[in-house]
């Protein structure tokens, strides 16, 4: 029997859940409706549903009406692709109406909205799946297998630094991720996947965190700062937008026109706005220390506007050490072929044994975006299920784990001081 689905949210992310299960899963799964706020916006990727992958059109719901839909369309599954500050609202209702949910990363934005999702599933009995797809991405599971089968011994300390850069960084900075309400920030919307990463490659739990960083490069006063005088909110219709290497042309590029800018009349967000423009307060720089409880400690850190993207890492060990670089394609969120996004340019991962000679690990990737992972979570989404010895699936709980890394890090930069995850939250 085909499971039946629903998606809330078909801003930029919806597309890599409806459109897999138009092309690839009508065998096993079944696309019922859409629901959000915009009803432009649902029209478009009901037009995607029918051009781009040769299925028929679906019920559309407003989000206020979220509760009918279930009601009406009776799925097994909700697939939760909202802004950020709003996943927890839909998550919980899902379990409460009868339905399982796969949500998007992160699964909510703080302490207690997570522990709302925590007892709502402990009240349900239904379940919850966050979408990890860089645990899928061949060269981070290698990294958990060389771990695993105790290559470099017990893991002692773990250096990690992100790089997004001045395309794909940026474009945190265009949208509603600028505000710490709607995405909690980088270390919660973006870092959740490191810190999730970092959970599954040492196989334990984020104990305390302490964290440093702000705002250095984007928003009004940097930029005035180092001398910049034409400012503008957004690029649209603005003629200081046309001369800004930051700015983004939703006119030029179909897609967004369509998804966003069409879209505006109806709920007023604007997809353009100005990295270097007020209202920023989310950071851009970051630096993060976490100490596990297996005694382990990981150094973090996150830049959003360098000239590479993609992450350089080292595992100290009782035996060796491990490196690893990973250079990634750049891309602006629903700017178009998301089979780019995550595209590998460059891959390296290197055993150092304490006495003996280092080597470098092959690792063969597949087709698709993240080295092919993005084609192994779906299939483990809404695909036959197998078996998996790395256990990739993320339930509710590696879920929280993660993104609570980032919440005790955001509680960190306000207070100054470390914070004990224990302290925040009852698992």
């Amino acid at each position: 029997m085909k499971k039946k689905y629903v998606l809330i949210g078909t801003g930029g992310r919806a597309e890599f859940f409806y459109g897999a299960l138009a092309r690839d899963y009508t065998d096993t799964c079944e696309l019922l409706a859409f629901s959000d706020i915009n009803q432009t916006r649902m029209d478009y990727a009901n037009r995607l549903l029918e051009e781009k992958y040769n299925h028929p059109k679906i019920n559309t719901y407003h989000s206020s009406e979220f509760d009918q839909m279930i009601e009406k369309e009776k799925p097994d599954y909700v697939i939760v692709t909202t802004v950020d500050r709003t996943h927890h609202t839909y998550i919980i209702r899902a379990l409460e109406l009868g339905c399982d949910v796969i949500t998007e990363k992160p699964m909510t934005v703080d302490v207690e909205k997570t522990q709302a999702i925590l007892d709502a599933i402990e009240r349900t009995g239904k379940n919850v799946r966050v979408t990890f797809n860089y645990r899928y991405a061949p060269h981070n599971t290698k990294i958990r297998e060389l771990i695993r089968d105790g290559v470099i011994g017990d893991v002692h300390s773990v250096h990690f630094e992100w790089a997004l850069d001045t395309q794909h960084g940026a474009d945190y900075f265009r949208r509603w991720h600028r505000n710490k309400r709607n995405s909690g920030g980088l270390l919660v919307h973006k870092s959740t996947h490191h810190f999730d990463l970092v959970n599954f490659w040492l196989d334990s739990i984020p104990e305390t965190v302490y964290a440093s960083g702000g705002l250095r490069y984007y928003g009004r006063e940097n930029a005035e700062a180092r001398g910049v005088t034409n400012f503008y909110q957004r690029a649209h219709g603005n003629e200081y937008a046309k001369d800004d290497p930051f700015a983004i042309d939703l006119e030029a590029n179909p897609h967004l026109k369509a998804m966003y800018l069409d879209a505006e009349k109806e709920d007023g967000y604007q997809r353009d706005q100005s990295v270097f423009g007020d209202g920023i307060d989310i950071e851009d720089t970051l630096g993060v220390l976490v100490t596990y409880k297996n005694k382990a400690i990981l150094t973090y850190s996150l830049n959003a506007y360098l000239p590479w993207e993609g992450f350089i890492i080292t595992f100290n060990g009782s035996k060796g050490r491990i490196e690893v670089t990973v250079r990634e394609q750049s891309y602006i969120n629903s700017g178009g072929d998301k089979d780019d996004e995550g595209k590998l340019q460059e891959k390296s991962i290197r055993v150092l044994p304490m006495f003996g000679k280092s080597y470098e690990v092959e690792v063969q990737e597949g087709k698709g975006g993240h080295g092919g992972g993005d084609v192994v979570l779906l299939q483990d989404l809404f695909g036959v299920p197998t078996e998996d010895e790395f256990n990739r699936a993320a339930s509710h709980i590696d879920g929280a784990r993660s993104i609570m890394t980032g919440i005790a890090g955001n509680i960190s930069l306000k207070t100054g001081q470390a914070v004990k995850i224990d302290d925040l939250i009852k698992f």
